[in-house]
């Protein structure tokens, strides 16, 4: 006896759809810094209200000038730069007040946040990177009471007495040959050499953040 078999029948109707998946929702990239104050600071739009001088003693006695690129047991942090700065600019004026040792001791702040880029690279980046400078500089003024836009003598003062430091730095830590480094930063600064002696050794995160805290508090107390 012989069997037929049943061919499949054709489906009828339109095809069903798989329920789709919900979409998520796009979130915006990450803009903002946990500080360990507990603060939150927003690097497109900051607050002075979210800056504490803790955060960035602590900041920048842990960000490496040269890129870490120094002799020494430890690195050559930020923050030992800035009092050194502070050194060289009080003896280029011979007096130091509560406006200008501010400007002097922040002028470097918003490095507890973006680090300290190597001169060569700020140039590639170009405007982004000089724009988030320039806004956390601004709210941190703010905050500790220096006008948004610093004299123009003030900022001749601080970019003079930068470069000096950076001439001691490169020679004495960076490997840079004296002429090479008299070329990039100019002369050599005229300050007694044991502060250049105490200065040149690169001081440990736990000192550092204690010589800035302490140089801070003698300014707030002028």
């Amino acid at each position: 006896m012989s069997t037929t078999r049943s061919r499949a029948q054709p489906l009828r109707g339109k095809p069903k759809r798989m329920a789709s998946r919900p979409r998520r929702q796009a979130t915006a990239p990450r803009a903002w810094q946990r500080m360990l104050s507990g603060r939150r600071l927003d690097l497109l739009d900051p607050s002075p209200l979210d800056i504490e001088i803790e955060d960035i003693a602590h900041g920048l006695a842990r960000v490496a000038r040269w890129n870490g690129q120094t002799v020494g047991d430890h690195i050559f942090s930020v923050a030992q730069h800035t009092l050194l700065v502070e050194v060289i600019a009080c003896y280029r004026v011979g007096h130091v007040d509560r406006r200008l040792g501010l400007a002097l001791l922040l002028h470097d702040a918003p490095e507890y946040v973006i680090g300290d880029m190597i001169t060569p690279f700020k140039a590639v980046i170009g405007d982004a990177y000089k724009s988030t400078e320039k806004r956390l500089l601004t709210a941190i003024h703010v905050r500790f009471g220096l006008p948004r836009e610093l004299p123009s003598e003030i900022i001749a003062l601080i970019k003079a007495a930068d470069r000096s430091a950076a001439y001691l730095e490169a020679t004495q830590l960076a490997g840079f040959a004296l002429a090479e480094a008299e070329r990039f930063f100019g002369p050599a600064p005229t300050i007694p050499a044991a502060l250049v002696h105490d200065y040149m050794i690169p001081w440990s995160a736990s000192v550092a953040e204690g010589r800035y805290l302490q140089h801070f508090a003698k300014l707030a107390d002028e």
